[in-house]
């Protein structure tokens, strides 16, 4: 069973004072990179939190975001006292020290702004425990493997799917290969009865018809090309836990070259078809294996 690298989750966990809530995303990537992100002042959890992702996650792009956010106020919005003050001293100075005119009354104080706290604001004083912290990571953690286990048993049908298409590319081009050198043994033995008469030398025929077939032979390449498709099968039944992505990936250049190869021998307009058609699956094949953890 094969996991994707592509995931999502997110989790919460709320107490009578605010709420913290952890986003986990994840995309492909060559290798595993962890990027933490939390509000400014707990750079302390990052280290813990970095570890715990890193335990869910062999490769990709995994990134956590973390928010606080205070419980609202039942009472509603509450007076910033220390900011009244603060607004009231400032205007006993511009009274006594600079001579302006005029007290302050309630609304001008309302145009100032910033005299009540506004109730369960982000990035508020609320401070969870790490404990809740690291419970919400870990359900959002939870949440974001089983989507890449999900998009993973997606992936595992199309790829068979195409290992399919190969295989039968395969099978074609072998049943095809002896066809082929048939036809062009007696191309050139009606070829050279032309030129020859009766003189028609059987050995030197033989002798070019082998130096063709060694030139078209192509069942090293179907016996690798097939080898590489049963050992992307056995790739895809390893468990789920092991990263089998850059494998896969290996496999699929060898494929690559194997009928880059066949093409190159074909002579055969049936088995060029083949293997065009079979370089497309791999093109697909390619695409999907970079998504593979």
């Amino acid at each position: 069973m094969i996991r994707s690298m592509t995931g999502y989750g997110s989790a919460a966990v709320a107490r009578k004072d605010g709420t913290v809530t952890v986003e986990a995303r994840s995309v492909n990537s060559r290798g595993l990179r962890v990027v933490v992100k939390v509000p400014p002042g707990l750079e302390r959890w990052e280290v813990e939190l970095r570890a715990l992702a890193e335990s869910r996650a062999r490769r990709g792009r995994l990134d956590l975001f973390v928010r606080t956010e205070s419980a609202p106020d039942a009472g509603g919005a509450s007076l910033d006292e220390a900011r009244v003050r603060e607004v009231l001293s400032a205007c006993a100075r511009l009274r006594d020290e600079f001579g302006v005119a005029g007290e302050p009354d309630i609304a001008s104080l309302l145009r100032v702004g910033g005299i009540f706290r506004r109730p369960g604001v982000e990035g508020a004083e609320f401070v969870p425990e790490m404990d809740d912290v690291k419970q919400a990571a870990t359900d959002a953690l939870d949440l974001l493997v089983e989507m890449r286990d999900r998009e993973g048993a997606r992936l595992d049908v199309d790829l068979r799917g195409r290992l399919a298409a190969l295989r039968k590319a395969i099978d074609g081009a072998e049943a095809l290969a002896p066809e082929r050198l048939e036809r062009e043994r007696r191309r050139l033995r009606d070829a050279i009865a032309d030129l020859a008469g009766n003189g028609l030398d059987e050995d030197r025929l033989a002798r070019e018809i082998a130096l063709i077939a060694d030139r078209w032979e192509i069942s090293e390449e179907l016996v690798r090309s097939r080898s590489h498709v049963e050992a992307f099968e056995e790739f895809l039944e390893a468990p789920i836990d092991d990263p089998v992505g850059r494998r896969l990936g290996f496999l699929v250049q060898e494929l690559q070259r194997e009928f880059n190869t066949l093409g190159a021998k074909a002579n055969d307009s049936r088995i060029s078809r083949l293997v065009v058609e079979a370089k497309n699956e791999i093109e697909r094949l390619r695409e999907q294996v970079e998504n593979v953890e």
